[in-house]
């Protein structure tokens, strides 16, 4: 690849990466909203609603995002457009067969998801699924067509308009109630905030699929059924792997309801703190995110290079390092944190360390990845997934009903340190990489050390406990500073720089 290219790879993934991470920030913004607004059953309530829209998404997007970009990049523009047409033909066809047999089963669905007083809510939400699966062809469009800019300003439109959206019923509507109240009575219901809330998300996505117009008929619309079965054969997989990797991160909050020891309400306020106290560790995974969007294109530009596993491995210490810093600082200020949610919810924030730990893990197991994409072993990463999926299962299923959502706490953390040490064994088994465990390691155990240091002492005060905190990180920032970066290199140069630069 040409240097341009790759400063067009590195431009592009940058925007691709930034409307991502931007609008995953703005939605972790709405979590103290939901705190102080709505009780924790019906936060729990919402958890189960999108954890089975996650779930919805892959099933019904089966693989053939990916599979679009496989075949309309390997034909010329008149066949890539058939590739398209015939993409968005298949799953606007199958999003109209999943919306009409939800409907059919409603009931049926509805009690199944444990949400069977709800079940206007699931027809919204099943319909804004059929929406986004839609949607995500269109969008794969802009990425092939390098578009990035739009791509951005669409994915953007959708988070600000749910926020948006969100304060307008959350907010401005009670106290328009309170000053005006027949100006909304028609609509509004405040005991309705769950509805309100899947309501934001359904406009957000309708609005931008109205937008997206341009983009779906901007070729002639045409259908190759040859096309679609290879399609199918190629993706139809990947929707194997993208199911077993969604319920590595959703089964516990799916299986919850059915094997909690109390009542169907006790249980969704378990589920409410358990997920509230969980996203406030995702400022840790929006790190782990973005470190996504520039390491792919990274490895794969460094591939053919005589230095590409050196610089590998020195990456993963670098981002070891990066991860123990950010854990230690958020561990640090959790007390500052614990301060978004409103006081019924931070029973969970004692789960808030291992969470961390749990997105570190993942982002480790994400680098350590590289081998199978490298060697075209990628279905090692479905084997993998599936392995993590099973312990997760078990263990919740197991522990569940005696730890409650620390069960799922313990399951994550385990599945993922699984996942890595199995990704690392293989990984040096077809792709030897020569990582310095040593310092890696050294490093990830001082950092839990020092967390456990931090939080062994409370002196029920924010300020004293901050500045207690603060007195283990600050030295650990210090040495890490000074030993891993060349300060002393850096000051020499500053100074033969200055002295040069005098008048002689």
């Amino acid at each position: 690849m040409s240097g341009l290219g790759i400063k067009n790879l590195a431009k592009e993934t940058a925007i691709y990466g930034a409307s991502s991470i931007i609008g995953r920030f703005f939605n972790w913004l709405l979590v103290p909203l939901y705190s102080h607004i709505i009780p924790t059953a019906d936060y729990g309530v919402v958890s189960q609603l999108y954890t089975w829209i996650a779930l919805m998404i892959v099933i019904i997007t089966y693989g053939m995002e990916t599979g679009y970009f496989r075949f309309a990049s390997n034909t010329d523009r008149k066949e890539s457009d058939l590739v398209y047409t015939t993409t968005m033909t298949s799953i606007a066809s199958t999003s109209i067969i999943f919306v009409f047999l939800c409907w059919l089963f409603n009931p049926q669905l509805s009690s199944l998801m444990k949400v069977g007083d709800y079940p206007q809510l699931v027809m919204i939400m099943v319909v804004t699924v059929a929406i986004d699966a839609f949607s995500s062809i269109p969008f794969a469009y802009l990425r092939f067509k390098q578009r990035p800019v739009r791509f951005m300003i669409l994915k953007l439109i959708i988070v600000l308009t749910n926020i948006g959206l969100n304060l307008f019923f959350l907010v401005l509507c009670p106290k328009l109630q309170q000053i005006c109240p027949s100006l909304i009575d028609w609509f509004y219901d405040p005991a309705e905030n769950i509805k309100y809330i899947v309501i934001s998300n359904f406009f957000s996505s309708f609005i931008v699929l109205l937008l997206q117009i341009p983009d779906i008929f901007v070729v002639k619309w045409r259908f190759s059924v040859a096309l679609l079965r290879k399609m199918f054969r190629y993706s139809l997989p990947l929707l194997m792997l993208g199911i077993a990797g969604i319920m590595n991160q959703t089964i516990d909050k799916i299986i919850f309801p059915y094997i909690y020891p109390g009542t169907l309400v006790e249980a969704r306020e378990q589920i409410g703190v358990y997920q509230a106290c969980f996203k406030v560790a995702m400022v840790m995974m929006m790190f782990t995110y973005a470190f996504r969007f520039a390491y792919e294109p990274f490895i794969f530009a460094k591939k053919e290079h005589k230095d590409n596993k050196q610089a590998y491995s020195q990456t993963m210490t670098y981002f070891v390092i990066t991860l123990a810093l950010i854990y230690l600082l958020l561990v640090a200020f959790l007390d500052v944190l614990k301060l978004i949610l409103k006081e019924e919810y931070r029973e969970a924030m004692d789960i808030v360390p291992f969470v961390l730990i749990t997105y570190s893990l993942q982002g480790v197991y994400y680098n350590l990845s590289l081998w199978y994409k490298l060697t075209d072993r990628t279905i090692w990463g479905t084997y993998i997934s599936f392995i993590g999926f099973v312990v997760t299962l078990v263990f919740n299923v197991l522990f569940i009903p005696k730890l409650s959502y620390w069960a799922c706490v313990y399951a994550s953390l385990i599945s993922f340190a699984l996942m890595v040490i199995i990704c690392y064994f293989l990984g040096q088994k077809y792709y030897p990489i020569n990582y310095n465990l040593r310092k890696t390691g050294i490093y990830f155990v001082v950092a839990i050390l020092l967390s456990v240091a931090m939080l062994m002492v409370n002196f029920d005060n924010l300020y004293l406990n901050t500045a207690w905190r603060l007195m283990w990180f600050v030295p650990f920032v210090l040495y890490v500073f000074t030993r891993e970066l060349p300060v002393k290199q850096i000051i020499d140069l500053y100074l033969r720089k200055n002295a040069t630069s005098k008048p002689t």
